[in-house]
């Protein structure tokens, strides 16, 4: 594939919209979070989700590596907080937040939340798909943030 495939490639995959979530995970040098757009829901029995961690991600091997994580779905009015996550740094400072019972990292106000704990990594070229058993899901009301073309919006109901 050319370069120029490449970024034709991009384009077109970025008109599918999607969800917005933030991954966390702890570490030993405290709570990590990266906003991923790759979530999606893989069994009911047993309760499955996944998401896939670029390779290139400096912040790769602990997500890959944690025995447990949460996933958050952001809410429409959360794009500022699925924003802190985009790149490295310290989100949490003065985040809400606490532990669960593994240690993982919950931020409150979240549209869903979905504790797992890791089932299974696999390769996918220049991602690998985490899959998680889900040990506990919560959710609240509210429309979801959504992410397309590069962008984040909203959910309009064709109701």
């Amino acid at each position: 594939m050319t370069e120029e495939d490449g970024r034709a490639l991009r384009t077109a995959l970025g008109r599918f919209a999607t969800g917005v979530a933030v991954i966390t995970v702890a570490t030993p040098g405290g709570p990590l979070g990266i906003t991923a757009n790759s979530f999606a829901s893989v069994s009911l029995d047993p309760p499955l989700v996944l998401w896939s961690p670029a390779k290139a991600s400096r912040r790769f091997r602990p997500f890959v590596e944690a025995d447990h994580f949460a996933i958050h779905v952001m809410g429409a009015e959360q794009g500022d907080l699925a924003g802190r996550f985009v790149r490295e740094g310290n989100p949490f400072g003065d985040l809400t937040w606490k532990s669960d019972p593994e240690g993982t990292p919950l931020i409150d106000g979240c549209l869903a939340r979905f504790r797992c704990r890791r089932a299974a990594v696999h390769d996918a070229g220049d991602h690998v798909i985490v899959i998680g058993d889900v040990l506990a899901a919560s959710h609240r009301d509210g429309a979801p943030l959504v992410f397309a073309a590069g962008r984040y919006g909203g959910f309009a109901s064709s109701d």
